[in-house]
């Protein structure tokens, strides 16, 4: 008897080992991606409020409540990075919990906190998501045309298609890809505008406040495929 048990134990040993890999591959093969958290639902940790008047307080503007931003609209200002990014795959969701009107993504942001820093803006104003804005002089090639004027401060860029974007008090999903000098940009999924040759492709990303209530959560990168 303990002869048999002797030869059956390795053989069970070895069973055992072998589902142990297999468990461990496929717990690799389904894991999420690296994700960096921007937000982490509680507080303002990693970002930076700015307005142009030290008078305003930053407080009264922007606060956190059941892991969603709220953000007044008024006045003009943003939530930014304290960080700089390139090349990622940026999440968000926004909605507008009752009059839709006008507010942006700030990609490759930089130089001096202001309310129109140097960018390229992901257009959030209500049925113009997608579009591209252009502040301060930056430049990028959509369709093959050229854009950017150092004689304009702003030059706004129209998405693809019809608006994609649901009815105020809906979350909408925003997913953007910035990958060296490349900019994509997709609103509910909905491929709404493309870039190349970006004259910045890095710097902060910011959130605006510019106009009426506006929410956000779930704000993440992760990794370019």
């Amino acid at each position: 008897m303990r002869r048999i048990v002797a030869k059956v134990w390795p053989m069970a040993t070895a069973v055992m080992v072998v589902s142990m890999f297999a468990g461990c591959e496929e717990q690799m093969a389904t894991s999420p991606k690296s994700r960096t958290v921007l937000f982490n639902g509680r507080d303002f940790t990693g970002w930076k409020l700015h307005v142009d008047d030290p008078n305003v307080n930053v407080d009264d503007i922007w606060s956190v409540k059941d892991g969603v931003v709220h953000c007044v609209g008024k006045p003009n200002g943003y939530m930014r990075t304290t960080k700089a990014y390139r090349d990622y795959k940026l999440h968000l969701e926004w909605r507008w919990p009752a009059e839709p009107t006008n507010s942006g993504v700030l990609l490759h942001a930089g130089g001096q906190d202001q309310v129109w820093p140097r960018c390229i803006e992901a257009q959030l104003k209500s049925g113009s998501a997608g579009d591209f804005v252009l502040i301060r002089y930056t430049g990028i090639t959509v369709d093959g045309k050229e854009y950017g004027d150092p004689g304009k401060m702003f030059i706004s860029i129209p998405k693809k298609q019809a608006s994609s974007e649901k009815p105020a008090g809906q979350w909408n999903s925003y997913d953007i890809h910035c990958r060296g000098d490349e900019i994509r940009v997709y609103v509910n999924e909905v491929p709404q505008n493309e870039g190349v040759k970006a004259s910045d492709r890095r710097g902060w990303i910011c959130l605006q406040s510019e106009g009426s209530p506006i929410e956000f959560r779930n704000i993440y990168i992760e990794p370019l495929e």
